[in-house]
């Protein structure tokens, strides 16, 4: 396996979720590369102790996951790409059987450009924010729009769309994604287990900065590429923005009655999601707190989308969001 599959793992500060991720890539026979964004714990010490190629990226230039995945793919390049390479975060492991299940795919099928599995968390029930990171990875299989970075794809096809797009700060996999599309080449999930994830998220703080990241990947890549993340947009235009303005204006003009029912209305569609998310199957408990996050997300999924459009008029570089 070791001519066929090259793994590039990325990661800024991921300590012992990166060991983990590094253990799980033992005895698969594929070349493994770590590529550290600026890391000031650990995580150097615990990725030589594996025996993972290592590549630091130069802290003059802006951290971005894009621009990190590109470098691990040029560190396989020079000794001879394989003939796939599987990209996964630091924070990530890969399932047993995983590597030789997406090789065979992309070798049944060539219109299958990019493929990728189920990821999950490890502790899906630890806080409510781990929680939410378990629903979101929930999706069908088949064939799909897009995908998160944990992907497989032909080295060759990766060469010919230029790698990932390194400017991008968020939903770079997505404008992979959608190029590879664009080429009339499918991205397709399989029905099986890929990754198990650790979003390690505990406070209220992490998963704001993390929704206003979102926020800034549906304005960039919605910008890139019409019409993608045009429902995400409308949304956060709608409950993100809209609405707490006309809010604080009707208050000023029309007194506290304005002020309750713009609540009213966030607390209808708050009753929508929940109801929604019951019939998912999730318990009234859950339902009610991640319909909760649902609505509150678009605030910061504004100020994302915002920070964006601040940041290409003032023609200023675009920055790496962390949540951690």
């Amino acid at each position: 396996m070791s001519a066929r599959v090259g793994v590039v793992a990325i990661g800024r500060n991921e300590g012992a979720r990166l060991g983990a991720c590094l253990a799980s890539l033992e005895g698969s026979g594929a070349r493994v590369v770590y590529v550290d964004s600026g890391s000031t714990d650990d995580s150097l010490a615990i990725a030589r102790a594996a025996g993972a190629r290592i590549v630091e990226l130069d802290r003059a230039a802006p951290f971005t996951a894009a621009r990190a995945r590109n470098a691990g793919v040029a560190a396989l390049r020079e000794e001879g790409l394989p003939e796939f390479v599987q990209f996964v975060d630091g924070d990530c492991t890969l399932e047993p059987g995983w590597l030789a299940a997406g090789m065979a795919a992309l070798r049944a099928d060539p219109g299958i450009g990019i493929v990728t599995g189920w990821r999950s968390e490890v502790a899906p029930d630890a806080t409510l924010y781990n929680a939410m990171a378990e629903w979101e990875w929930h999706r069908p299989a088949g064939d799909i729009a897009a995908c998160g970075g944990d992907m497989m794809l032909r080295t060759a096809l990766f060469e010919e769309l230029g790698g990932f797009d390194g400017a991008i700060i968020c939903s770079e996999d997505e404008d992979l994604c959608l190029r590879v599309r664009a080429r009339g080449l499918k991205v397709h999930r399989l029905p099986r287990a890929m990754t198990r994830h650790d979003i390690a998220m505990t406070h209220l703080g992490q998963w704001w900065r993390r929704a206003v990241r979102a926020g800034h990947g549906f304005a960039e890549v919605g910008d890139r590429h019409p019409g993608h993340f045009d429902a995400e947009r409308r949304r956060v235009r709608a409950w993100g923005m809209a609405l707490p303005a006309a809010t604080a204006l009707g208050a000023l003009a029309f007194g506290p009655g304005a002020v309750l029912a713009g609540l009213g209305l966030y607390a209808a569609s708050w009753a929508r999601s929940a109801r929604r998310l019951r019939r998912e199957g999730h318990a009234p408990y859950s339902a009610a707190g991640l319909a909760l996050l649902l609505v509150l997300s678009k605030l910061p999924n504004a100020q994302g989308m915002i920070t964006y459009r601040l940041r290409r008029l003032r023609g200023r570089e675009m920055r790496l969001i962390e949540y951690r």
